[in-house]
């Protein structure tokens, strides 16, 4: 197995295909990243067609217990990012 592709690589990676200066791929990128940040944070599902979706989920507060001590804590809620691929991707993975 590879090593994971950092930020700078995909930078790289997205200025040698689209023939423009590192600097300008890499203010593209974090628009990307930006833009997908602030609609997930508003609650909005991002639908790229072909290549994902990514989904806010909220998880309700609940009890659970330190598996050390078996005393018993409260989990708060919380809000994570889910991504599900499309079929476009998971054929070019698989």
């Amino acid at each position: 197995m590879d090593k994971p592709l950092n930020k700078q690589e995909l930078v790289s990676a997205v200025a040698d295909k689209v023939t423009l200066p590192k600097a300008k791929a890499g203010e593209v990128v974090d628009a990307v990243f930006g833009a997908i940040e602030e609609a997930l944070s508003r609650g909005q599902e991002v639908r790229l067609v072909g290549f994902g979706t990514f989904v806010t989920a909220s998880r309700k507060a609940a009890k659970g217990r330190n598996p050390r001590t078996g005393e018993e804590i409260d989990i708060p809620a919380s809000t994570s990012v889910r991504f599900k691929p499309g079929k476009a991707l998971k054929d070019a993975v698989s």
